[in-house]
């Protein structure tokens, strides 16, 4: 198991030291000092609610370091969870229920691109999400991978194997507009070439 090396910030010396304390006991995890959080791999920060103040703290931590957020917090809605996430927050801990255990499980999932939600959280960012689709990319005919209906119809085809004549005379586009929407696509998503456009798509499980 690899090491990883853990800053944690708390909003009293108690909760610190608690928090130190339950992470002391997981095998594989080094506590940093907070000022020493630049050459940590995951952040923990503890709060009691996300106010404003609190997601201003966690929005500049995001740009100065720009390290996977576990977040402790005694209360936290639909309304906070959003801007959290925009923070880098990946794992949110509900503070009552908060173990070694469960605090391991998460720093260990953030490591490795992954996340830690409550189930009611998770419900609530699923309902946010579909919201988003529904009230604003689909009035702009694009969805959540930021692709609209013409561009998965090209990519569509790309991924069985048509070359850009083959696609422009199945979609009755012109040679020339099958070319500008890949280029479009692989400009706007910062992809390197057409294979790397088709795997994105169906990652995001639009083809």
């Amino acid at each position: 198991m690899r090491q990883l090396t853990v800053a944690v910030h708390a909003p009293d010396p108690i909760t610190s030291a608690g928090l130190v304390s339950q992470l002391g006991t997981q095998q594989g995890i080094e506590i940093r000092d907070w000022e020493q959080r630049a050459e940590a791999d995951v952040l923990v920060f503890a709060a009691e609610w996300l106010t404003p103040e609190i997601v201003l703290v966690l929005r500049r931590l995001a740009a100065e370091a720009g390290k996977p957020v576990v977040l402790v917090v005694s209360q936290i809605g639909e309304a906070e969870l959003v801007p959290a996430i925009e923070c880098r927050v990946v794992a949110v801990l509900p503070r009552s229920a908060t173990t070694g255990e469960r605090l391991a499980h998460a720093i260990r999932a953030a490591s490795t691109g992954g996340g830690v939600l409550p189930p009611s959280l998770l419900g609530e960012l699923l309902k946010h999400v579909e919201r988003m689709q529904r009230e604003v990319l689909d009035p702009m005919g694009v969805n959540t991978a930021g692709l609209t209906t013409r561009e998965i119809d090209v990519l569509r085809l790309m991924a069985d194997g048509k070359d850009t004549v083959e696609i422009a005379g199945e979609l009755s586009y012109s040679e020339r507009s099958v070319k500008h929407i890949i280029q479009g696509i692989t400009g706007r998503l910062n992809l390197r070439n057409r294979p790397h456009a088709v795997a994105y798509a169906v990652r995001a499980g639009v083809i």
